[in-house]
């Protein structure tokens, strides 16, 4: 994680800065894993008596901020980073629990069976599943070969609206990496 600060009549020594960094460094983990990819924004300001910090992450387009005060400055910068942590694990909840779909159960492992309980027990049916594509707003046509570079890897088919002639077509790779072409 990334610390930058902005002291107003606040000066912090390199001692001091550890312990900001180190206060910090809980956030970072629940927010980017150690990945040091998030970047927090410390104000730190003195005004008579009283110190205030203030500390703002931005995360996937969130922003998250905490603020907090006191006559002591680090109690100041936990009270602000608390508060930030709060948030973090709730956008972070958020996030998770609305990108995950629950896991498969693993299919159990059979072992050999007779043949006579073979031939007695019926096979189960195979559900059958529908997915279904929302087609992308205006999308342009494309040729054959800026389908296949559309695939990349990612994709197992692809359906793409021909350039030259205007139609439907499916674009499937194979097992073995080569590609079939369905046509309307």
């Amino acid at each position: 994680m990334k610390i930058t600060y902005t002291g107003r009549q606040v000066e912090l020594k390199p001692a001091q800065l550890k312990k900001l960094e180190a206060r910090f460094s809980k956030i970072g983990r629940l927010l980017d894993a150690g990945r040091k990819e998030c970047e927090v924004h410390v104000i730190l300001s003195s005004e008579r008596h009283l110190h205030k910090a203030e500390a703002t992450i931005n995360y996937y387009n969130h922003q998250m901020a905490g603020f907090g005060s006191n006559a002591d400055l680090f109690q100041a910068i936990d009270a602000a980073s608390e508060k930030l942590e709060k948030q973090c694990v709730k956008t972070r909840t958020k996030f998770r629990d609305s990108k995950r779909t629950p896991h498969k159960a693993a299919p159990e492992v059979e072992t050999e069976k007779p043949a006579a309980a073979e031939a007695s027990e019926p096979e189960p049916e195979v559900e059958s599943r529908v997915n279904r594509v929302k087609p992308h707003q205006k999308q342009k046509p494309m040729t054959l070969e800026e389908a296949m570079l559309e695939m990349d890897g990612r994709r197992d088919y692809l359906v793409y609206r021909d350039a030259q002639t205007d139609r439907v077509n499916v674009l499937v790779r194979r097992r073995d990496g080569h590609f079939d072409l369905v046509e309307e």
